[in-house]
């Protein structure tokens, strides 16, 4: 064996670079373990997924020591619309962050020395108790100790380990990316807007409208299947479509234009099952994938590494052995568990506001430009009904007052 395949021995062989492997590695870098990072590319190429961080994911990105480093790629949004059936329903002070997505996950990897860093694509793994071993498909050789599974969607690797995908909800969502401009003046008149659409009938959950840099990027988040032939009038005619299914945006937007090219990524759900091994622990959407209509995904990331990093994998390496027990620590954390689950309920509980025929959802869609009062005063009629204890109500809810710019 020359010495360029010599077999490369170290703590924790991460695989995978995408927004989960490259903090994963970025954090373990800043704690000084002996790991590499694998994956097919040196920098992280343009892909269309997850484009804004809430303000409970930035906390939860701080937890990782790196958000100093990663959000000076992030444009802040400090003021967002909410429009609902067409009417401005509220401003709101907010603490959002828009960015491309391989721009930040190159930030992370920014913070991999390059030392730490393999180009390759595994193909095979062997697990154990002790030692894992990775061969790439250069035949180049990896013994680990622990092997970080962050591969994302792709299925190919734990399919070959015996793990298995579940998928719960087939094409549970599809979200539409594209860049949008005001025509004839500079800018639009609000910083942000999350604009929820008019009919009931459509299966829209919202549209989303943020600035990335100079840009303002637009992310629509649809309950259709794949091939419904309403994407291609989409692609047609996208301010024509986007009109026809949301016809008060143009009170918003005024005249405006789709500029750069259109990005349409259905979603499934699914889960893991077989995980429990092993030598191997897995993280983000290798383990279970997320709703992007749900805005969770990057969110669940976080705390997967997060816990990962900063309180299992120090705990794992201070004994001897990687046993499926040992691993079994992290799929059993609370944190990660209720992440896991709001990310979960949250994904289905929107779905069915927006599409589910039930007649408690249909109602609450026709409610839901009523005033919280009147929305918890319908959730307690139900509770009634169902002999539930009737619970008091109390506050109120303030009027918005429309900016000036929509009055005219």
């Amino acid at each position: 064996m020359t010495e360029a395949n010599a077999t490369r021995h170290t703590d924790i062989a991460v695989v995978g670079g995408g927004l989960a492997g490259s903090t994963a590695a970025a954090m373990l870098a800043r704690a000084g373990h002996d790991f590499v990072l694998i994956d097919p590319d040196v920098t992280y190429p343009w892909d269309f997924r997850c484009e804004k961080l809430e303000e409970y994911q930035v906390d939860v990105l701080r937890q990782t020591g790196l958000a100093d480093v990663v959000l000076p790629v992030t444009t802040p949004i400090e003021r967002l619309w909410v429009a609902r059936l067409g009417r401005f329903s509220r401003p709101y002070t907010n603490h959002q962050f828009g960015f491309h997505y391989d721009q930040l996950v190159n930030r992370f990897r920014a913070q991999v020395p390059l030392d730490h860093f393999m180009k390759g694509k595994v193909a095979s793994i062997a697990a154990s108790g002790d030692r894992q071993t990775l061969v790439l498909s250069s035949g180049q050789e990896v013994s680990a100790r622990l092997i970080v599974l962050a591969t994302g969607p792709n299925h190919s690797l734990r399919k070959s380990l015996g793990i298995e995908r579940n998928v719960t909800s087939p094409c549970h969502s599809v979200t539409l990316g594209f860049d949008v401009a005001p025509v004839g003046r500079p800018k639009f008149d609000f910083e942000s807007l999350t604009y929820f659409p008019e009919r009931s009938s459509e299966p829209i959950s919202c549209l989303t409208l943020f600035p990335v840099r100079s840009d303002m990027r637009a992310n629509l988040f649809v309950y259709r299947q794949a091939r419904d032939p309403w994407f291609a009038k989409f692609r047609e005619a996208p301010v024509a479509t986007c009109l026809a299914a949301m016809p008060g945006l143009s009170r918003f937007l005024g005249e405006f234009e789709i500029t750069g090219d259109l990005q349409i990524r259905p979603a499934d759900l699914y889960e893991t099952t077989g995980y429990r091994r092993p030598g191997i622990v897995l993280v983000g959407d290798a383990f279970a994938s997320s709703c992007p209509a749900a805005g969770t995904g990057a969110g669940k990331v976080f705390v997967d590494v997060v816990r990962l990093c900063n309180v299992h994998i120090p705990n794992w390496l201070a004994t001897a052995g990687m046993s499926a027990e040992k691993i079994s620590a992290f799929y059993d954390d609370p944190e990660k568990r209720a992440s896991d689950e709001h990310s979960k309920e949250k994904a289905f509980r929107l779905r069915a506001a927006t599409i589910d025929r039930n007649l408690r959802w249909h109602v609450r869609r026709v409610l839901k430009s009523t005033t919280t009062a009147t929305l918890a005063g319908f959730d307690r009629a139900l509770s009634t009904l169902r002999g539930a204890k009737r619970q008091p109500h109390t506050g109120t809810t303030p009027q918005p007052t429309p900016p000036p710019s929509l009055s005219r």
